[in-house]
């Protein structure tokens, strides 16, 4: 009886040790959750005070940065709203999260999107204010490195990344946004940004399109996709990419040769260099749990466009 009782105890041991050696997975349920308005989660929607993160460019595409307050104008629930908040190239700290995709189809040119990864890392993250992690995806997201400023431990998790398998890249989004970029509290004093490295076509994920995004919207993130995809055609992936940033007030960049990869961590890393963070409290309040579509515009200038979410979540009360 005592031998068996100390077979036991080490093999209870022994699963603890072999537990506590796993790289932490995300594992959504079996069964696709219901998207409803009144959904509980664990992001914290302040109903009082929007705050948005935005780019301006002219025509061809150059970042406007002398644009001041009095520009622009704020159109919620078809009213001019107050601004009572403005900063322009904002210095708020970052929450970034990197979201590579490691699927067999971006096998032939992962170790170049590893390696313009890191750079990216190291050209963004500016340590003791700025924050990333790093989740891959295939079959399953994979949280691979939490919320940390040192750049040389995300890179070597960017290293030790291995491609193989399906893609969940709507599970990535939404366990990203939810579960991490959402932990620092009050949400308008930081910047919230998710780099996709993917070609956007999910076959694997357990939430769905508009429910990842729905998260993204709800954490105040701003999406940024690269596409994997080099044949020049436009995929369904593609539309995705476009479809995930556009709502969100990010970009999605289509380089055609893996060359070009670096180019376009480098736009997203001056994208965020050259935003304006502003924020208002909607007048009238609602708190009726749907979402509230805003407009954003420079005024008096149509020659200028303006890269913001299309919206919010307002808290149900």
């Amino acid at each position: 009886m005592k031998i068996r009782v100390l077979l036991a105890a080490f093999a209870a041991i022994g699963a603890g040790i072999w537990a506590a050696e796993q790289k932490p997975v995300v594992r959504p349920p079996a069964t696709p959750p219901v998207a409803q308005a009144d959904e509980p989660t664990r992001i914290q929607v302040d109903v009082t005070r929007v705050s948005l993160l935005y780019t301006v460019t002219d025509h061809k595409g150059r970042f406007v940065t002398n644009l001041t307050k009095d520009d622009f104008e704020v159109i919620d629930s078809k009213k001019a709203q107050e601004v009572l908040e403005f900063n322009a190239e904002s210095d708020l700290p970052l929450r970034l999260g990197i979201l590579i995709d490691t699927s067999n189809s971006v096998r032939d040119r992962f170790k170049f999107e590893q390696d313009a990864a890191i750079e990216f890392l190291n050209n963004t993250i500016h340590a003791n204010q700025d924050k990333a992690l790093l989740v891959s995806f295939s079959e399953q997201a994979e949280l691979v490195a939490d919320l940390i400023s040192d750049t040389e431990k995300l890179a070597t998790a960017i290293r030790q990344l291995r491609p193989g398998g399906g893609t969940s890249l709507y599970d990535a989004i939404f366990f990203a946004c939810r579960d991490k970029l959402s932990q620092d509290q009050p949400k308008h004093k930081f910047r919230r940004a998710i780099v996709v490295v993917s070609d956007g076509d999910d076959n694997q994920s357990h939430y769905t399109r508009d429910q990842a995004l729905e998260m993204a919207q709800k954490a105040d993130v701003v999406i940024y996709a690269i596409s994997t995809n080099i044949s020049k055609v436009e995929s369904d992936g593609d539309k995705v990419l476009k479809y995930l940033t556009a709502e969100t007030g990010g970009k999605a960049f289509f380089p055609f040769k893996v060359e070009d990869l670096e180019q376009s961590f480098e736009n997203i890393a001056n994208e965020l260099r050259h935003q304006y963070n502003i924020a208002y409290s909607p007048e009238p309040l609602k708190t009726d749990g749907l979402f509230h579509p805003i407009e954003l515009r420079v005024r008096n200038r149509k020659d200028l466009v303006v890269h913001v979410r299309k919206g919010y979540y307002a808290l149900k009360m």
